[in-house]
């Protein structure tokens, strides 16, 4: 009995060692895919932020001319609003 024993525990041993192998190349596998997918969604994640900041950036210089134009338009107005006053004052 015990001989049997000592033959058949290195062949369960083994068997067991062969599946834990084999179970931890699957794990390590899918962890290397789930690796490669969270890198190509971070890259894709940092493509998009680029385009907001360089939307971003575009909205800025367009509101900084609107500014500038404002401003042109609120000195034309006041010039235009100073030569009608003017006008009038002579045709009084």
């Amino acid at each position: 009995m015990r001989k049997q024993v000592r033959i058949i525990l290195p062949f369960i041993m083994m068997v067991l060692f062969i599946s834990c192998s084999d179970m931890s190349k699957k794990v390590e596998d899918r962890l290397n895919e789930l690796n490669n997918k969270a890198e190509s969604l971070d890259t894709l994640l940092n493509k998009e932020i680029d385009k907001v900041k360089a939307l971003d950036s575009i909205i800025n210089r367009e509101s900084d001319k609107v500014k500038v134009l404002d401003s042109l338009i609120n000195k034309s107005s006041s010039k235009i609003d100073s030569i009608a006053r003017e006008k009038i004052r002579f045709l009084k």
